[in-house]
């Protein structure tokens, strides 16, 4: 029982103010952590009662079990207060109570009927007192069962429709995606409560997941992963860090250990308000390296950024035994994005000046001849302009049916001198061959680009690979151009210096 017997405690804030979900609050006073007491966890506090001067910790069930006398609730109920007040306090807590059944009863929605045949399941009045899903018009009143067939009975073809119904229910109601059905957890959890009877049984709430089921998973999973991280030591590990945004942008180091037995992830930390030099980066895999004991660690991979590239180098010096490694696909991107880059030339401005209305026109005539859609990749994905590219080559047929249409007339208006300039390079055959030859050589190194990134080692394969990638680029330009192996060609030099960079 976590009690304080302490008159001389002094309250944190003044009496709690009463609200719509738990008015009994005002009858306690938040108070500090007593000396010597437990610390809190999850939404627990710290109250003294306002009748009885005695401290407990818990969370607002705890104020109500004191105060209303309910037992088994691990705190003793007060005995200084009046009839009359809890009296009232009972009525107050049945207001709350009776609102909240009615707001749930409100914001449900019946389940569709069973299928034709079926007759519906009996629910008790208990369920329907608790809010359950009924469809019964008169609350009051039991439904009566309709008797099945003995096939239907065996099978239990209405609850298993009434179950479905439901679990559709919280899927559209919560905005779940439908991939979530594919979690081998979701389906192993029905399963396990349909071959075992749980009487009673009610799902863990917020407070469960987020505090104590929380700590236990965790700990789980920390005894899952204690035989991959005892391999460590004989084996070694590489640190590999990378840096993102989440959805509220704020930016995160990644730091995950990877071995032969598989990845590991360690830490995430928040970048937010700091100054990523490569002091603060080295500092951040630093303490990296010391969680992990630099004796299991052989090499620390991130990006070939610059700032990544001296916090390498201040790590290799630290750690003499440790070698600083840049990611084959973050490398093999850019130099991808190196190759593919415009010129920064007039002519790409009066180019984009030209076809920039586009993106006015309405998708209308153009879903009317092609299914698919045009993608628009951020430059944080790998291959972004290649990507685009073949999207764009197997919409061809489509892009220019859409030229040549009837309704492409009634789009001229907003400037004819642009709409025809689209038509001729849609048209254009020798458009369209400019993207051929930028995806025939650029298809070695996309090749390559996808098999680095994947969770299957292929470090020792690297420098074949590249090589090998390199001789088909090579092939790809010469062969387009009608050169010799012995001839020169700018172009693949300029190609050649970015790959070998």
């Amino acid at each position: 029982m976590d009690e304080v017997t302490s008159t001389k405690t002094s309250p944190s804030s003044n009496q709690e103010v009463p609200n719509d979900e738990s008015p009994l609050w005002q009858y306690v006073t938040k108070v500090e952590r007593p000396p010597g007491a437990s610390v809190k966890s999850g939404g627990n506090t710290y109250f003294k009662c306002n009748y009885w001067s005695v401290v407990y910790m818990g969370s607002y069930s705890r104020v109500k079990a004191h105060l209303l006398k309910i037992s088994n609730k691990g705190n003793k109920s007060c005995p200084k207060v009046t009839l009359s007040h809890r009296l009232e306090m009972q009525r107050m807590h049945d207001q709350v109570e009776n609102d909240k059944l009615e707001r749930e009863r409100r914001s449900q929605i019946s389940l569709p009927p069973p299928p034709p045949g079926r007759g519906p399941i009996p629910i008790s009045p208990f369920r329907r007192q608790e809010g359950s899903y009924s469809t019964n018009p008169v609350d009051g009143k039991r439904r009566k069962v309709t008797v099945n067939s003995p096939l239907e009975i065996a099978f239990q073809n209405n609850a298993r429709h009434d179950l479905d119904s439901r679990i559709t229910t919280m899927f559209y109601a919560s905005g779940l995606p439908f991939n979530f059905t594919r979690n081998p957890y979701y389906r192993s959890s029905y399963a396990y409560a349909a071959t075992h009877s749980i009487p009673g049984y009610v799902p863990p709430g917020y407070n469960a997941l987020r505090t104590t089921l929380l700590q236990k998973e965790r700990a789980h999973v920390e005894r899952l992963l204690k035989p991959i991280k005892d391999f460590w030591l004989e084996n070694g590990v590489s640190i590999v860090s990378d840096r993102w945004s989440d959805p509220q942008r704020r930016p995160l180091i990644n730091i995950m250990a990877v071995s032969d037995r598989g990845p590991v992830f360690i830490k995430a930390i928040d970048g937010s308000g700091e100054f990523k030099d490569k002091h603060y980066i080295t500092g951040v895999l630093k303490d990296a390296i010391k969680e992990i004991l630099h004796e299991k660690v052989v090499q620390v991979i991130t990006d070939n950024a610059s700032v990544m590239k001296s916090a390498g180098a201040l790590i290799e010096g630290e750690y003499p035994k440790i070698f600083w490694t840049l990611y084959v696909v973050h490398t093999l991107n850019l130099a991808l994005k190196n190759i593919c880059a415009a010129k920064n030339t007039e002519k790409n401005e009066v180019t984009y000046d030209e076809c920039s209305w586009i993106t006015r026109m309405r998708l209308a005539m153009f879903n009317e001849f092609c299914p698919l859609k045009l993608l628009q990749v951020v430059d944080t994905r790998f291959t972004s302009v290649v990507v685009m590219l073949k999207r764009l080559k197997l919409i061809k047929r489509c892009l220019q049916a859409t030229a040549i249409s009837d309704q492409w007339a009634s789009y001229r208006e907003d400037d004819v001198g642009k709409a025809q300039k689209v038509k001729d390079m849609i048209l254009s055959d020798l458009w369209w061959d400019k993207i051929d030859y930028i995806l025939e050589f650029t298809a070695p190194i996309y090749d390559m680009l996808r098999v680095a990134d994947t969770d299957r080692p292929c470090l020792h394969l690297v420098y074949k690979m590249w090589d090998s990638m390199i001789e088909k680029v090579k092939a790809a330009i010469y062969r387009h151009k009608g050169l010799e192996d012995d001839q020169y060609s700018s172009f693949w030099g300029v190609v050649y210096d970015i790959l070998i960079d």
